[in-house]
């Protein structure tokens, strides 16, 4: 019996279906395929249809986001796991088996992420895991640094859903990826929802994966990248955040903002991050905050506890790796 249902969306990847679905294709393990199509104005679904007909296709008629699509066919997968897995990723041996695997090995797990290397510079980490610290900045664990010096498992903050493992069970109790987002730090915000709820995430040192990057934005920074990720950084501290623990972080999280506005200002978009981040403000005032906050709970207070710890612990990692 299929346990996993990896799940692809597609945008415009025409360039990337070759390498993803080709290394799928070879992979010795039985799992379903569900590419979600974002609207796509090349030949994606086409190319889908005729060279991986065993890869389930549901085209939508527009772009609808990340977060959409990747909901879409986390609902439509009947396994218990889903295997979100961006566009373009290549995948090596045992991929899918060791990340499976790794999930079931650890029952209080919500999340395994996979060792992303950079497809340009391939002895080099793209992402082990994702970090999330006081200042409100998500960072990728061992970004840049040697891939070598990753070869063990463990626990992170949350997995970078480009190339991660999830319990659909959990989700559906905790909630799905929130579509407000529409992409960028989703995953860190369901990660930091799942921990709020007990769960663990963790990274799979032997589950690899090439990554191009930037295969949505088309660079690591640009008008579109920054406004939302500026904005969803807001989100992600509203929502999860009760409002004392807001009220703890408020020096560090204003540090964090006056922080990047500088570094965002070095490339001349400090008015394109200051915009997102008050389009975050006013957004999760006027509707998330309705729709997505989620409730404190005094059985969690042990989890808000450990995650605020965690929150300090990922300030100093990022200030010795800085």
């Amino acid at each position: 019996m299929k346990k996993t249902t990896v799940v692809i969306p597609n945008y415009n990847g025409m360039a990337y279906l070759q390498d993803c679905l080709g290394s799928l294709a070879e992979q010795d393990y039985n799992f379903d395929i569900i590419v979600v199509d974002n609207g796509s104005k090349d030949e994606s679904c086409s190319y889908i249809k005729e060279s991986f007909p065993e890869a389930a296709l549901i085209a939508l008629p527009e772009n609808l986001g990340f977060c959409r699509a990747v909901n879409i066919g986390i609902k439509a997968a009947d396994t218990p796991y889903v295997l979100l897995l961006n566009n373009d990723v290549k995948v090596k041996e045992d991929f899918v088996k060791n990340l499976e695997q790794a999930l079931e090995k650890r029952k209080d797990y919500f999340s395994i992420g996979a060792k992303m290397i950079s497809m340009k510079e391939p002895d080099k980490i793209d992402d082990a895991g994702d970090f999330y610290c006081a200042l409100g900045w998500a960072f990728a664990r061992g970004k840049g640094r040697p891939e070598k010096e990753y070869q063990k498992s463990g626990q992170v903050f949350s997995a970078c859903a480009g190339a991660a493992i999830y319990r659909k069970n959990v989700l559906e109790e905790i909630g799905f990826f929130d579509e407000n987002h529409f992409a960028y730090l989703e995953d860190v915000d369901i990660g930091y929802r799942a921990k709020i709820y007990g769960y663990k995430n963790g990274f799979c040192h032997n589950a690899v994966v090439l990554h191009a990057g930037s295969g949505f934005s088309g660079s690591r920074y640009n008008e579109f990248k920054v406004t939302l990720s500026s904005r969803n950084s807001m989100y992600v501290v509203g929502k999860n955040m009760p409002f004392l623990q807001i009220l703890l972080n408020a020096p560090l999280l204003l540090a964090g903002i006056f922080i990047k506005w500088i570094f965002f200002t070095r490339k001349y978009m400090g008015k394109i991050y200051i915009r997102g981040i008050m389009k975050g403000i006013y957004g999760y005032l006027t509707k998330v905050r309705k729709e997505k906050k989620v409730p404190f709970q005094r059985k969690h207070l042990k989890n808000y506890l450990k995650i605020q710890i965690e929150l300090w612990k990922n300030l100093f990692i990022f200030l010795r790796n800085a």
